[in-house]
């Protein structure tokens, strides 16, 4: 079910002459049926409305008095999210003669005609408040009160996302929450400036105009909007005439894949911090702790403390927190048996919430190898809004590639990448004739929607350190750096930083003075750690002849800790 929930304003757009009828009251209970929630969203005050609306048990949260105010049906809770209004100002108005003037526990009202009265008074009294029109009505709030405030507290309290919810409306202060929902309703006798935000109007007015919106939810889920709600699309990157490309949000699973080093993890980041930035909740499933330093993801597990289901699941219950997943603290051949733990857990939360919107597998060709028997049976049959990033492409199971259909293949040899992918999951891909290998581009292939293509691909907004906590503390294995020495006299690894600075402040200077005139220093930061900034300033250390060897041993240990965080 793609749109779990529906939000309505009352005056205009549920009901008419203050009364909701029948019809408009069947709807709303087809719609609790069919699982789904209703808020309803109202300038009125909350006494004023439960006084003319007999069904408000139908609604999960009610959100009155134009945000101020968030009331729960079922336990009669009421929660203010604003401080009552200047007793000056009331007593102001009261004395210019604006009559009438409703006084709730937030807002203060009038009618439109007093208008430049009200506005007068806010600014000679020195207050922090906006007036908000409503046709012909003059409302008074806190600044950032509106109604989509009040709606984004009611979600979260619901453990919903914007992005699973339809909304509707007709008045000028409808504007604030319909641009907070996913999906954006006018009924026909909507005001002009909401019917051109919104993705339809219906047919009739008020009442009628939303049994037409639930009757659609709960027959096909809007269905015929799918792909078409083109604020919400991710910039992946622009095609070589300068046109944008871009990712529908749903629907769809992203491959991406490359030889190592080739900037894998900073294209999925910058992927993930666009996501993000549109309120979408992402949990990247993280083997080698590289998206922990990303901007507004919260990291779980570390090298000596392994996560658990339940707390994946605990963490993303909260809409508004991104997660990742750190599997450097379980050993490498049991990665496999727990994702087969956690995705079924997510697919579950998924149906119901809606979230994660997207999940970020990397190194999926360890998390998900083609030699691991269980994955069909793990995986779902529709999986969706996944992205696998990975170095070989035929080393992952063919059930998790079956259902990727865009690929972005970077690197030196994408072509190679993409026949890789291919021939793993027995799909065909013309490679265009024109279409060669430039360090500056990488190739997307959009199955079903033409030949593979060069991009530029849109940058993170972050500078990250690649693999940070990978190399300052995981284990580089075959990539590990070891002293040696003149003659091979040691075989000491160093399969992270940590261990690196620890060996480097016990060996023996000749030991050390071999490997740093050799070079050999600068030479595994810069093609093993990745990292240039490193590299060149210990390239510059290994050329100086005035250094003591203890003074070089210090400088390069002060450079790591610089650039990396060890623990102490």
């Amino acid at each position: 079910m793609r749109y779990l929930a529906l939000v309505t304003d009352y005056d205009g757009t549920l009901s008419s002459d203050d009364r909701l009828s029948e019809p408009v009251v069947h709807a709303l209970e087809r719609l609790r049926v069919s699982g789904r929630r209703a808020i309803l969203v109202t300038g009125r005050q909350l006494d004023d409305l439960l006084a003319v609306c007999s069904c408000a048990q139908l609604f999960d949260l009610i959100v009155a008095e134009n945000g101020a105010i968030v009331y729960d049906p079922a336990s009669r809770e009421e929660t203010r999210l604003a401080n009552p209004p200047s007793k000056l100002l009331v007593q102001t108005l009261l004395a210019r003669g604006v009559a009438p003037l409703e006084i709730g526990q937030v807002l203060v009202a009038t009618h439109a005609p007093h208008r430049a009265t009200v506005q007068d008074v806010i600014w000679e009294l020195g207050l922090e408040a906006q007036v908000i029109g409503n046709r012909g009505a003059v409302m008074v709030l806190p600044a950032g009160i509106n109604k989509g405030t009040g709606l984004g507290y009611a979600l979260r309290k619901l453990g919903l996302s914007r992005h699973e919810v339809a909304g509707i409306g007709d008045a000028e202060n409808d504007h604030s929450f319909l641009e907070r929902c996913e999906c954006a309703v006018a009924v026909a006798n909507a005001a002009p400036s909401i019917k051109r935000i919104a993705a339809f109007v219906t047919a009739a007015e008020s009442g009628d105009g939303v049994i037409e919106l639930i009757d659609e939810l709960i027959s096909n889920d809007l269905r015929r909007l799918q792909g078409s709600l083109p604020q919400h699309s991710i910039l992946l990157g622009k095609r070589a005439d300068g046109s944008a490309v871009q990712l529908s949000p749903y629907g769809h699973n992203l491959l991406v894949a490359g030889p190592s080093g080739c900037g894998k993890s900073t294209l999925a980041a910058g992927i993930i911090e666009r996501l993000i930035e549109k309120d979408y909740q992402i949990c990247i499933v993280d083997p080698e702790g590289d998206y922990g330093t990303l901007r507004d993801v919260v990291a779980l597990g570390n090298p000596w403390r392994a996560p658990n289901v339940s707390e994946v699941l605990s963490i993303l219950e909260d809409p508004e927190i991104n997660l990742s997943v750190n599997l450097l603290g379980i050993p490498l051949d049991a990665r496999p048996d727990f994702f087969a733990q956690l995705l079924p857990s997510l697919q579950a939360m998924r149906a119901r919430t809606g979230r994660p919107h997207w999940l970020v597998v990397d190194e999926a060709h360890h998390m998900l190898p083609d030699t691991w028997g269980h994955a069909a049976a793990i995986l779902p049959q529709q999986l969706h809004e996944t992205i696998l990033v990975t170095v070989h492409p035929d080393h992952v199971a063919r059930a998790i590639l079956a259902p990727v259909d865009i690929v972005l293949a970077i690197g030196h040899s994408p072509r190679q990448t993409l026949e890789t992918f291919t021939q793993a999951t027995g799909q065909a891909c013309a490679w265009p004739v024109d279409l060669d290998y430039r360090a500056d581009r990488i190739v997307a292939w959009f199955r079903g929607e033409g030949p593979p293509f060069a991009m530029q691909a849109y940058p993170g907004r972050a500078e990250r350190i690649r693999h940070r906590r990978k190399y300052a503390e995981g284990n580089l294995r075959w990539h590990s750096f070891y002293f040696r020495g003149p003659d091979n006299r040691h075989n000491l690894k160093a399969q992270n930083l940590v261990v690196f600075c620890q060996i480097a402040q016990g060996i023996d200077e000749s030991t050390w003075l071999y490997h740093l005139r050799r070079g050999d220093y600068s030479r595994w930061f810069r093609h093993t750690i990745k990292d240039d900034s490193l590299a060149d300033e210990t390239e510059r250390l290994e050329r100086r002849v005035d250094l003591e060897p203890w003074q070089t041993r210090q400088m390069i240990e002060e450079l790591i800790h610089t650039r990396y965080t060890l623990p102490e």
